[in-house]
């Protein structure tokens, strides 16, 4: 080894050795733990209430899917992300990334933290794959117990997809499994809005609310008739088109469009939260 690439390798060491202490502590905090069991009960709940109250007055109500739910347990994963996609999501993401940069100043560890051989461009990575992990986490425990419950409630099927056709069981769950990869990619916006957010500020508080109030905001300028021409650049306006999944032939130019929204919110607010992080006075 050269001695130009031991002081490379080090650096990188302990870059890893940071990452994976922030992996363990976002996914090892007690409060993110609880905010994941609240989402994983989602899918529990409403198996349960589809499941008892099937062939009663709630048949037909709802989005398509969730009316499917008791002919295919698939559906109950597809249809728990549908009701925590609008809220509870966004929240959860809004605790986990707007903590990432304003926890860490509010605890006083900040400055702690930046005497580690990683400079702030690599603590603020840091800090993002920790918020896009969290983010991920929470997709996934919906999907998972949706899934579990599903397959117990209800048995899992070829599925019947919303343009009346029918594809294999292996297939329908592929689609399934596109739909909640979708989902999780749609919130990397918001993830990245979180992160410049908690740059701004030593009051963790401050940054989460101001986080969810972006994705409320978005959702309601989404329903103003008046301002569609803004609507396609909204950051919650393509999350639901995950439905392309569940047609015979998906429309590749939606999910691309969607995907690229995302894509710019991030390079603006990830641009924006590393110029501020970079810059700014670390006074704790």
């Amino acid at each position: 080894m050269s001695l130009a690439e031991a002081p490379a390798q080090s650096t990188a060491a302990a870059y890893w050795r940071l990452q994976r202490s922030e992996l363990r502590l976002v996914l090892g905090r007690r409060r993110n733990l609880v905010l994941l069991l609240g989402l994983a009960a989602v899918p529990l709940l409403l198996g349960l209430v589809l499941f008892f109250t099937q062939d009663t007055a709630l048949d037909g109500q709802g989005p398509a899917f969730l009316g499917r739910v008791t002919g295919n347990g698939l559906f109950l994963v597809v249809a728990s992300v549908f009701l925590c996609l609008p809220f509870l999501l966004p929240l959860t993401i809004g605790i986990a990334s707007g903590d990432a940069i304003a926890g860490e100043a509010s605890a006083g560890t900040l400055r702690y933290l930046l005497t580690v051989p990683v400079g702030r461009t690599r603590l603020l990575l840091v800090k993002a794959v920790g918020a896009l992990a969290f983010a991920a986490a929470a997709v996934a425990s919906i999907a998972v117990v949706g899934l579990i419950a599903g397959a117990a409630l209800f048995g899992v099927h070829d599925v019947t997809l919303l343009s009346g056709d029918t594809v294999s069981l292996g297939a329908g769950a592929l689609r399934v499994l596109a739909v909640v990869v979708y989902v999780g990619l749609s919130l990397t916006g918001l993830v990245a809005v979180g992160l410049f957010f908690s740059t701004l500020t030593e009051v963790p508080v401050g940054a989460m609310a101001a986080t969810v109030v972006v994705a409320i905001v978005s959702g309601v300028l989404d329903t103003i008739p008046a301002l569609s021409a803004i609507h396609p650049a909204l950051l919650t306006h393509h999350w639901l088109d995950f439905a392309e999944f569940l047609r015979i032939e998906p429309d590749w130019g939606v999910i691309g469009g969607g995907l690229a929204v995302q894509a710019a919110w991030v390079a603006i607010f990830g641009a924006l939260a590393w110029s501020r992080f970079t810059t700014a006075d670390v006074t704790s």
